[in-house]
């Protein structure tokens, strides 16, 4: 692992382990060799091993591994491996430059009832019931997925699995206030997951930070870095630019994915040519120069609430990037932007593609409104 960067510390969820990142690991281009996986006790490679299996517990053990890297980390926890990545960022904030939340359990607990608890406490020893429980969580699973997950969690000793459950459920006390972490915040979820729905982040997760970025993942439910594991792999690299920026400049790709995670005008400013272009399906017609396509760019990455880089190729000086956004208190968009690079690589053309047509609409509209005295109103669209 290169010292000079942060490392990446997955820390997986309920009935997972170690191995349930393989997927994602894959899928990481430039940083996986900062990657650092651990199986929790009661799980993975340690099912053998006794109690206790609470978060308080794994908090230290994993608390542990934190300060034996002596360097910056990065903490990825999933469902329960949220919880407790929670607990470990709070306990060792000078080392933790930041918090990934994937599909995160409230660390205040779920508080089900016993006889919803029970399916969950029951499932150690019994293969067929573990796999129908990932499938109702899931959107994008294949039998091979299924089974790859499936015998992860057959490892699990069932005394391991009805306390689990119950750490889980009840939760921490540290849950019941505002998060003693401070710094940096990603909470990614999937777009299908029926545990960790929009409405248990938007109540129980996202208000306990000072500014988390949100992502959604298309297509995916409880487990995303096994359905959709590559635009978790983007989602992750995104945050792990602000936090953990490379040396050295941004162009490109990453100058501009840099730009969106800071919504800030003068981050997309370090991505430009002097003479780029603006091309998009939000505005009448083109705007050129880098000071006013610095402006649209800054406005425009501020109107989403949420925006996750899915896919991205390249051929030659252009590359192209699909993307998934959500605006305007929960309306979805999605699109694909084209950046065209000169000899610098610096961007000298952007053309940005937005669906559905009536989002696309309220979008320029709403961009009109914020750069008004700004930018000639003629380049939007009007509601009048």
């Amino acid at each position: 692992m290169a010292q000079d960067k942060a490392a990446i510390l997955f820390i997986h969820g309920f009935l997972d382990g170690a191995a349930v990142w393989d997927p994602l690991l894959t899928a990481l281009r430039e940083r996986r060799e900062d990657a650092v996986r651990i199986d929790l006790a009661g799980m993975g490679e340690r099912g053998a091993e006794p109690g206790p299996f609470t978060l308080s517990r794994y908090a230290a053990d994993v608390g542990r591994v934190v300060q034996s890297l002596r360097r910056p980390v990065v903490l990825v926890g999933q469902s329960m491996g949220a919880q407790v990545a929670e607990l470990v960022a709070a306990r060792n904030a000078a080392q933790v430059a930041g918090l990934v939340l994937l599909t995160p359990v409230p660390l205040a607990g779920t508080g089900l009832p016993d006889e919803a608890l029970r399916p969950f406490r029951e499932l150690g020893g019994q293969p067929a019931a573990q796999r129908d429980l990932r499938r109702r969580l899931t959107v994008h699973l294949d039998d091979a997925a299924l089974e790859f997950l499936g015998a992860i969690g057959d490892r699990a000793a069932p005394v391991a699995v009805a306390a689990l459950a119950d750490a889980w459920n009840t939760g921490h006390l540290d849950g019941t206030q505002p998060s003693r972490y401070t710094g940096p915040v990603l909470v990614v979820r999937g777009e299908g997951d029926p545990f960790v729905s929009a409405e248990v982040v938007a109540s129980a997760v996202a208000p306990r930070f000072t500014s988390p970025t949100i992502a959604v993942i298309g297509q995916a439910g409880h487990w995303p870095h096994v359905e959709q594991p590559r635009a978790v792999a983007r989602t992750l690299e995104q945050f792990l630019l602000v936090v953990d920026p490379p040396r050295g400049p941004q162009v490109g790709t990453q100058g501009w994915t840099q730009a969106f995670s800071e919504k800030s005008a003068n981050a997309f400013g370090e991505a430009f040519a002097s003479d780029i272009v603006l091309e998009a399906s939000v505005l009448a017609r083109p705007i050129a120069g880098a000071e006013q396509v610095k402006a649209v760019m800054g406005e425009a990455s501020r109107i989403y609430e949420s925006l996750s880089f899915t896919n991205e190729a390249t051929n030659g000086k252009r590359s192209y990037l699909e993307w998934s956004a959500v605006a305007f208190g929960g309306e979805q968009l999605w699109g694909i932007t084209i950046l065209t690079r000169n000899d610098d690589g610096k961007v000298v053309n952007a053309a940005i593609h937005h669906r559905p047509l009536h989002a696309a609409l309220k979008f320029s509209a709403e961009l009109g409104r914020r750069l008004q005295g700004r930018i000639d109103g003629s380049h939007f669209h009007s509601v009048a």
